[in-house]
């Protein structure tokens, strides 16, 4: 058992408190980072499956991610463009499966109709707020108390319509049915990403990926950081107390007990009740804590000798609201000779593919995969599903987001500090909400709230 003593203390080595740490030390402060895995990155993780390099977790880079392009920038790391050449293929409800090129699915001219409207008056509420505080928007209770399912049919009777609005929401990113979180949250996802077209638009959303994977973020700020992140080191009881004006923290983990001035708790919000605290947090705390929930997510990877679908002028992209599979994009590695598929399996359809055996789970999915790219995409040599839900400390994915009514209810304490703690994840930012340019902000703006305190 190490005692230490730092300036900061940060619990999770994810990109949001690697990157406080970088830049509390940069700064000159000291600081220790604490992480109950056995490795750096949080929900970002790269490793090797059946001689198949694989990005588990999170991976894309958007245009629009500043924060995060310039940390890439700063640590060398290149990006490479996400193979996005030839034909798209739509599954339309009644499983009819049409190729297409642009962003307007292949429907008929009534839904698409009804689609741009959708996506227009999205649009425009995401441009009247400020998603740094989503909770003053002219509409906010009004959005936040009904769901995003049922907003939709406010606005829309087009069924189809409806379905493949909310799959860029819902499947696609809160990982939720859209009847479970409220249509103030799908606003805020929309503003986070600049607007609603953008999260419509593949192209964009999922422009890039890091060469030798997003991880390589966290693992080349350990780098850094050296014998001041403390691995396999569960964070187990935060106690503070105030002496002479300023803060006093001890944080006991399983291999390192810290004492320093402030405490960062950079973990997704549904982990902060592993951690015992003392004293108690404030009971706002404690309930807004309760209303904070991760959704549900398969990742599907499929490795293939070569990547099939290009030759038959595919880009190796699908939709299908109806379908198991949602989502599929070409997810081949940079400079690979064999083809790789990332498919994509979400909350009420995840619930249903964990009732069935693995082998019998791997057959419909593939099978999914099949529908929408040809009988090769069926037999896979290497398959690989990523389940965050089941991960010990991360328990869902992508990112935690608020049930009904909660945003407006308690979004503008979710960065209060209590005492000497702060909070930082990507699940609590703003612009980049829920991706790893969320995370990145979180950390440069905690860091810069500790410098302004303790300097």
């Amino acid at each position: 058992m190490h005692n230490i003593e730092r300036d900061v203390v940060i619990i999770g080595a994810g990109p949001s408190g690697m990157t406080a740490a970088h830049e509390l030390k940069k700064s000159g402060l000291s600081v220790a980072v604490i992480e109950a895995r056995d490795r750096v990155g949080g929900r970002t993780w790269s490793d090797t499956i059946d001689g198949a390099w694989l990005e588990i977790g999170g991976q894309w880079v958007s245009p629009d991610q500043t924060a995060l392009i310039g940390l890439l920038d700063e640590l060398g790391l290149d990006t490479y463009s996400r193979y996005r050449d030839g034909e798209s293929i739509y599954v339309a409800p009644d499983g009819t499966r049409t190729r297409y090129t642009g962003e307007m699915f292949p429907v008929s001219a009534e839904t698409e109709a009804a689609m741009n409207k959708l996506i227009d008056t999205l649009d425009a509420l995401a441009a009247q707020m400020d998603p740094e505080k989503p909770w003053e928007h002219p509409a906010a209770r009004e959005l936040d108390i009904i769901s995003f399912h049922h907003w939709l049919r406010t606005q829309s009777t087009d069924e189809e319509a409806c379905n493949n609005i909310g799959l860029f929401i819902a499947g696609g990113m809160l990982t939720k049915p859209a009847h479970a979180f409220s249509a103030l949250q799908a606003v805020f996802m929309a503003s986070s990403a600049g607007s609603f077209s953008n999260l419509v638009d593949d192209n964009f959303i999922l422009d890039k990926r890091v060469i030798g994977g997003m991880q390589g973020v966290s693992l080349k700020l350990a780098e850094k950081l050296g014998a001041d992140v403390i691995l396999n080191s569960p964070a187990r009881t935060v106690r503070w107390s105030e002496v002479d004006g300023d803060y006093r923290v001890t944080v006991v983990s399983d291999n390192a007990t810290v004492t320093a001035k402030r405490v960062v708790m950079a973990v997704p919000p549904n982990l902060y009740s592993r951690v015992s605290f003392d004293p108690p947090l404030p009971r706002r705390q404690h309930q807004m804590h309760q209303h904070q929930s991760l959704g549900l997510v398969i990742k599907v990877h499929a490795v293939y000798e070569t990547p099939f679908w290009r030759k038959d002028g595919l880009s190796g992209t699908g939709f299908s609201a109806s379908s198991l599979v949602q989502e599929v994009y070409d997810n081949t590695n940079h400079e690979d000779p064999r083809g790789t598929l990332v498919g994509f399996v979400s909350d009420e359809k995840a619930d249903y593919a964990f009732t069935l055996t693995a082998e019998q789970r791997k057959k419909e999915i593939t099978a999914s995969l099949a529908q929408f790219l040809g009988a090769e995409a069926a037999e896979p040599v290497v398959y690989y599903e990523s389940d965050w839900g089941s991960e010990e400390w991360t328990r869902g994915a992508y990112a935690s987001s608020y049930d009904l009514g909660g945003l407006h209810r308690y979004g503008p304490d979710q960065l209060t500090p209590v005492g000497p703690i702060h909070w930082s994840c990507s699940d609590l930012a703003a612009e980049g909400y829920q991706h790893v340019d969320g995370a990145v902000r979180m950390g440069q703006f905690t860091a810069a709230k500790l410098l302004a305190e303790l300097k």
